[in-house]
């Protein structure tokens, strides 16, 4: 079994017929999952499911990998057998631009200012996102500045592609695993998963991507927000 999840494999699928490998009142569990179940600041992806006799809303996520279970919206769903999982595309496509986009103010912030790390990311359901750095006494005009460049990026189209390493290697290589407190959690044998913005940037990041910059909006850098001496928060959005 490949260590990867479905929804690394396979990106593009967001439509996936799909047995039921167990079953409670309100939740399952799938053969294959198309479904980013969130973390690392992404949030979850939303869909339905669909079978024979009805279809219900994805309300939530429970467990990780082979154990993980989907919830529905009906506490009381009892539902066996085949069924159709099916992901929001129009979300999907929000957080994989939102994503790409916080990788591409990561790599600039990386590169211009002292290797800072972030001490905190979320991306939102209204097509924005803030990311904190531990940038000390940061010129907030510097930062207001990568506007500019995260938009030459995305114009470049520069593919974004992944691969594994172990752990070790991972911690060995500076700026690969580039958030202060936490790393993507490992995969079943033990490697952790590297997205790489081709001639950017490359960091450790369970979540999804764009294949190419250049299907994102472009990006405004909407505030710059001092959070104690040491943090400065930079929220952007989609436009």
């Amino acid at each position: 079994m490949s260590p990867r999840a479905f929804y690394h494999d396979h990106p593009e699928t967001l439509c996936l017929q799909t047995e039921i490998i167990a079953s409670q009142p309100g939740r399952v569990r799938l053969a294959h999952s198309p479904f980013f179940p969130g973390g690392g600041g992404q949030m979850a992806d939303r869909g339905m499911l669909r079978w024979q006799h009805g279809e219900l809303p994805v309300t939530g996520f429970e467990g990780s990998g082979r154990d993980q279970w989907i919830v529905l919206s009906d506490p009381d769903a009892d539902i066996t057998g085949t069924v159709e999982a099916v992901v929001d595309p129009a979300f999907r496509q929000m957080m994989r631009e939102l994503h790409t986009g916080t990788h591409i103010l990561n790599a600039l912030v990386f590169q211009n200012f002292d290797g800072a790390l972030v001490t905190g990311v979320q991306m939102n359901e209204d097509g924005t996102a803030r990311m904190d750095f531990d940038v000390p006494d940061a010129d907030n005009g510097r930062l207001r500045s990568l506007e500019a460049p995260i938009n030459d990026v995305l114009r470049q189209n520069l593919p974004v592609t992944d691969s594994y390493a172990g752990i070790e290697q991972a911690a060995k290589e500076h700026g690969l695993i580039r958030s202060r407190s936490v790393a993507p959690p490992p995969t079943p044998d033990g490697t952790i998963r590297i997205v790489e913005i081709r001639g950017l940037d490359r960091q450790a990041c369970g979540g999804t991507h764009l294949a190419e910059t250049g299907m994102s909006r472009p990006i405004c850098i909407l505030k710059i927000e001092n959070k104690g001496r040491h943090n400065r928060r930079v929220r952007i959005g989609l436009a």
